[in-house]
């Protein structure tokens, strides 16, 4: 059962045809996005929630962007397309074309609305049934009402007509009820004023708000029911009002999660997408970032400056200054500060991915560690491994990619490059300095060690005149002298 009484069937007409030449964009209006999905999305997840009979969204431009992006959002839902004839009065008419002979009601909504809550469409809903009017509006009171229609009402409080910004005249504009651009209508009364719907205003456009007028001309009762939330009512026409909406929505959803339980120190730099999920006893510390279809499990710590991409974090981990995307961070593990882990990574439990370390399309097991100063790209790590500073994993050979493995319990020294494709075993160790092209057998020590050679004299001959060669010829100096002295004791 919806949250709508059902006394009448219900659809719902999503318009999203519009082009939104004020975003100055080649991207669709309603695909510009907020809280990890287009404003079309947003809508087209309340109307869902209404458990509607019927769902019709109106396209136009870039319709098959559009289109493609409905059909992710609500699968299944009606698309159909605007003819030539502008105004949303003409993409209602279309759509009421989709639907049949559907009699029930029929709910109205902008693409670019994405703010709207369920319970103030249930309550829009409710009211036109319970006043058995032919239709309701949802209006808003603003401060400055530039650029909306506004509802002009008769003496007795009933609404009388909608006057668009261009045609009103000057007490109509400096009226401060505007119309949020959301309606009920009962369908068959739709149907006969719509096609009464002429184009003669100043934009030439077919506007569904004369349907107002027309439905008061023949006798029939209009009411609007004022949102509670005035700047939830208001559509997105800019890329200042675009911002807005996303902020009015980071700020639900921080709270929302901070309700669940989760320690959110500063909602005002914490950005998490309506996809996210945390679990309870998650702390996010601030200037995080937590995007599209990231799971954070309970104990967790985030941040501070960090950003986590559809990556899903174990209980009790610690993720530090990191950028994260598309990566699986084990219980109890470790990362940051400053990692850079991308797609394909998967860090085990108690594993750790250090300072200064960047990660890709690579395994790290259980208790592992990649401390610090390394590229492990490529790459399957066993358990308990430790990787000494500035371990390479050179992966790539100028044509192809290659894989590094490397067994459980191996020790590498420090400033090690693996040259793939190449096998470490069980329990091997590698010295400083190592540059691995042959696989290693289990257990060995591998090392790749050049004699090292000193050229006496060297900085005095070809560096004549410089501070080094002063203090390098008093150094030999002093040891000829001290050599001396120890010769004549003996």
């Amino acid at each position: 059962m919806n949250q709508t009484s059902r006394d009448s069937a219900l659809a719902i007409v999503v318009l999203a045809a519009g082009q939104g030449t004020r975003m100055k964009s080649s991207i669709p209006k309603v695909l510009h996005r907020i809280g990890g999905r287009p404003l079309v999305g947003h809508v087209l997840e309340t109307a869902l929630a209404l458990e509607p009979d019927r769902v019709v969204v109106v396209v136009r431009h870039q319709r098959d962007l559009v289109a493609e992006a409905v059909a992710q959002a609500a699968p299944g839902v009606v698309v159909v397309d605007q003819d030539e004839i502008p105004g949303t009065g003409r993409a209602v008419e279309v759509a009421l074309g989709a639907l049949d002979d559907f009699a029930g009601d029929v709910l109205v909504l902008s693409g670019d609305v994405p703010l709207l809550e369920v319970e103030t469409l249930s309550a829009l809903v409710r009211t036109h049934r319970d006043g058995a009017v032919a239709a309701t509006v949802l209006s808003a009171s603003v401060s400055d009402a530039t650029g909306y229609g506004r509802v002009i009402r008769d003496a007795d409080g009933s609404v009388s007509r909608i006057v668009e910004q261009n045609d009103a005249t000057a007490d109509e504009a400096s009226v401060s009820e505007i119309n949020a651009g959301v309606y009920v209508f009962q369908a068959q009364a739709l149907r006969t004023e719509l096609a009464l719907v002429g184009t003669s205003n100043a934009q030439g456009e077919k506007y569904l708000t004369d349907v107002v007028a027309l439905l008061r001309g023949d006798g029939l009762a209009v009411a609007a029911e004022a949102a509670p939330d005035a700047a939830a009512a208001l559509g997105v026409n800019d890329r200042v009002q675009l911002a807005e909406a996303a902020r009015v929505l980071n700020a639900r959803t921080v709270r929302r999660w901070q309700l669940e339980g989760a320690t959110i120190l500063d909602p005002a730099t914490t950005w998490i997408d309506v996809d996210a999920k945390l679990a309870p006893d998650v702390t996010v510390l601030p200037n995080t970032h937590i995007l599209r279809a990231t799971v954070i499990a309970s104990g967790a710590t985030i941040g501070p400056d960090t950003s986590l991409v559809d990556c899903e974090v174990g209980e009790d981990a610690v993720v530090t200054r990191t950028d994260a995307t598309l990566a699986v961070i084990g219980a109890k593990a470790t990362v940051g500060p400053f990692a850079y882990v991308r797609p394909g990574t998967y860090l085990g439990d108690h594993g750790k991915i250090g300072t200064f370390v960047e990660t890709k399309n690579s395994t790290i097991g259980e208790g592992s560690k990649v401390p610090h100063l390394s590229y492990v790209g490529d790459t399957t790590i066993g358990k308990h491994v430790n990787l000494g500073a500035g371990a390479i994993t050179a992966n790539y050979d100028d044509l192809a990619k290659h894989r590094t493995e490397i067994g459980d319990e191996v020790h590498a020294g420090s400033h090690n490059v693996f040259v793939a494709p190449v096998r470490i075993g069980d329990g091997a160790k590698t010295g400083a300095g190592a540059v691995i092209r042959k696989d290693v057998p289990a257990g060995a020590l591998a090392l790749s060690v050049a004699p090292q050679r000193n050229v006496e004299g060297w900085v005095e001959k070809n560096r004549p005149g410089t501070g080094a060669a002063d203090v390098a010829a008093k150094a030999r100096s002093a040891q000829k002298a001290d050599d001396g002295a120890q010769e004549e004791d003996r």
